[in-house]
């Protein structure tokens, strides 16, 4: 059987102590669980010591986890996956402590069924993303005693036709963060300086998302009344027809964007609604992050659907 081991970590200012009584009961788990914010309907239930807990959801599946050791660094855990197939997994937490605070580090070790064994490199890569995710949520739960991610499902709706002045970029998920802001100060400023002004919301359309292969293409733009005059090279205009959209709305820090994407690609798993793979997902940022504090952003993460 092909087996999968992941191990991801991160710096939280607080003691070791602190965190180990906070990991090891589970009530404690739905605040920051990367899956469980995906759906807040899921059905949760727990152990009275918090020791043990299972879930039941259409997006997250069925299983169950326990606590089966916890020791002066570390707490071991046994995972078990009932839907959407069997399967067990070892997971850990280890905790290495000094004067600035505590390494935290998120381990699994388990291993597909054998007719899965393709979804090795995948499961590999989003998993860690998951864990990446829950991590920086688990920071903030324990250093500032709230979450800066929450998520409204606003469902179906309608994108109206536009068009629009646009950057396409092709780079990696670790720089995706910097080449954006380049992008949209380059159009920005190029806009501002021509007397161009932005019909709509700025946007991000991913063409291509390959997280396999850390490779992202992407085109940044500003919705724009019509064409007015040549661009310089590295923009372009294109416009957008009119397309049924289901989104997620994600509130919150920028940095846990991942939370919406999540959510709705486990939505299209789960066939809550059907992709139309004639059009591209975007990104549409409903205010703007130089004038808003970072806990009150607004993107909706809107896919095409038939």
């Amino acid at each position: 059987m092909p087996k999968i081991h992941i191990s991801k970590s991160i710096r939280i200012n607080t003691s070791k102590e602190k965190i180990k009584t906070f990991l090891a009961d589970f009530h404690n788990w739905k605040n920051w669980s990367p899956w469980l914010i995906c759906e807040p309907e899921a059905t949760v239930n727990y152990a009275e010591d918090g020791k043990y807990y299972k879930w039941e959801g259409n997006r997250v599946g069925v299983g169950e986890m326990k606590v089966i050791k916890e020791s002066e660094d570390k707490i071991d855990y046994d995972l078990t996956f009932l839907k959407p197939f069997k399967s067990k997994a070892k997971v850990y937490f280890e905790f290495n402590e000094d004067g600035e605070g505590t390494k935290v580090t998120w381990l699994m070790d388990s291993a597909l069924p054998f007719f899965l064994f393709w979804m090795k490199k995948s499961m590999i890569t989003y998993v860690g993303m998951d864990y990446e995710r829950g991590l920086k949520m688990l920071k903030e739960e324990l250093e500032e005693g709230k979450v800066h991610s929450t998520l409204e499902f606003v469902g179906k709706n309608n994108f109206e036709a536009c068009n629009f002045i646009g950057i396409k970029t092709e780079t990696t998920f670790s720089n995706i963060g910097t080449s954006m802001e380049k992008d949209f100060t380059k159009l920005h400023e190029y806009m501002t300086a021509q007397n161009i002004e932005a019909v709509g919301m700025p946007f991000s359309e991913y063409q291509k998302f390959n997280a396999v292969k850390d490779k992202v293409v992407y085109v940044a733009g500003f919705p724009v009344k019509e064409k007015s005059g040549n661009l310089p090279n590295e923009f372009f205009y294109g416009s957008f027809p009119k397309l049924n959209m289901h989104t997620v709305r994600h509130v919150g820090k920028y940095d846990h964007l991942g939370n919406a994407w999540s959510a709705i690609m486990m939505m299209e798993r789960s066939k809550e609604f059907k992709k139309n793979k004639k059009g591209f997902p975007l990104e549409i940022y409903k205010n703007d992050p130089t004038k808003t504090p970072a806990e009150e952003l607004v993107v909706d993460i809107s896919m095409p659907i038939i």
